[in-house]
């Protein structure tokens, strides 16, 4: 069974009015933690969070750093409008679904080092990312529907082309996972394709795309583990990965 929960900094007092406006907008919201300014990741695991959603960079960090899949989100646009009768969700793919192993070799080495890197490893499925495990759970959900008629729907939208595709699809394999759609883009940009979509959130480690797609559809940052990733700051601008 799949739940939403709301968990915030808010006193107990407080969250009354949270649950005034969930009765309001009759929302199917029935668990809530209020820490009283105190931290709110050590209390994810308790309540079994598969997806931790803040505009808060701190407390997304922290979630992050506690293992749970977790994104700061942007601001929506306002004039979005989501598909009726399915949910759309997109994923970048390197630090995101999949572990910044490659990440951290284009970051250090620069593009043509990645494209060896990855082109030497194609058949060898890459660890998981911090939302490898949402990817699990989604793809499990889907697996109880006709294909027509499920009312998830995945995409994956990276910057990797090819042959570089070729890791992501034996990783897909591996997993046991059958996406949706994929869209490998070599330094296209990934707005347009995640308006076409029809993505109700789209999660990217690079806060440059997620800016751009928020423009358009609902988007979130996720951070890297303890906050950074080696030498990625240096090497943004070669070539089109990412």
């Amino acid at each position: 069974m799949h739940q939403v929960v709301v968990i915030s900094r808010n006193t107990p007092d407080t969250g009354l009015r949270a649950f005034n406006a969930i009765a309001a907008h009759k929302l199917d919201i029935s668990r809530a933690a209020f820490t009283g300014g105190g931290p709110t990741a050590p209390y994810l695991q308790a309540f079994k969070i598969d997806l931790f959603l803040s505009r808060d960079t701190g407390d997304v960090q922290e979630a992050i750093d506690a293992g749970v899949a977790a994104a700061q989100l942007y601001a929506a646009p306002l004039d979005y409008s989501a598909p009726d009768n399915q949910i759309r969700i997109a994923f970048d793919g390197d630090a995101v679904l999949f572990s910044a192993e490659s990440e951290r070799i284009f970051a250090e080495k620069g593009l043509e080092a990645f494209a060896r890197h990855e082109q030497r490893h194609r058949k060898k499925a890459m660890k998981e990312g911090p939302f490898a495990k949402l990817l699990l759970a989604l793809s499990a959900i889907q697996k109880q529907f006709p294909p027509k008629q499920c009312p998830v729907r995945i995409a994956i939208v990276t910057a990797r082309n090819s042959p570089a595709h070729q890791r992501v699809i034996h990783t897909l394999r591996t997993w046991n996972v059958t996406v949706d759609e994929a869209f490998f883009l070599d330094g296209l940009g990934k707005a347009e394709v995640l308006q076409a979509f029809g993505a109700h959130m789209f999660f990217d480690d690079q806060e440059g795309h997620v800016q751009k797609a928020a423009v358009v559809v609902p988007s979130g940052r996720v951070p890297y583990k303890g906050g950074t990733l080696e030498g990625v700051r240096v090497a943004r601008g070669r070539g089109t990965k990412g």
